[in-house]
């Protein structure tokens, strides 16, 4: 299972109210290039595939930021699933989504995970549904 990790800026940016973890809007890019968690800010930062076969940036919907259970620290980050969908022509090949905060003045990136490398046929749908533990969690001790 592909493990999301966080860029090291994203607490200097939530840290600094650049983002807003429940209320700004968040959206899912591909990329086949690797993004580092030392290297990677803003989306600026991440080189997206092209936009053949109507390739852009989702929406994620249904995003919340809660305590898990109160008193336990571990704050979860999440969403509904999102998708892409190729349409009129494959998209090129990508490895990573990344997710970043579409609200803030520089669309800070919260971070990233490694697929596998794939090619989105015409007419299919790529679909992530963050799982049971969420996009993310923060553990406050």
């Amino acid at each position: 299972m592909a493990t999301f990790q966080c860029v090291d800026e994203f607490a200097n940016h939530l840290g600094q109210k650049l983002i807003d973890m429940d209320s700004d809007t968040w959206k899912g890019v591909l990329t086949n290039t690797a993004p580092t968690k030392a290297g990677t800010s803003v989306i600026g930062d991440i080189t997206q595939i092209a936009g053949t076969g109507g390739y852009a940036p989702v929406s994620l919907a249904s995003v919340t930021y809660a305590e898990t259970g109160s008193g336990t620290g571990i704050w979860q980050f999440t969403s509904a699933a999102f998708a892409w969908t190729a349409s009129g022509a494959a998209f090129a090949t990508a490895r990573y989504v990344a997710i970043y905060d579409d609200t803030s003045s520089n669309d800070a990136v919260l971070g990233f995970v490694d697929i596998g490398s794939f090619t989105l046929a015409d007419g299919a749908t790529l679909t992530v549904t963050p799982g049971a533990n969420g996009i993310t969690r923060i553990t406050v001790s």
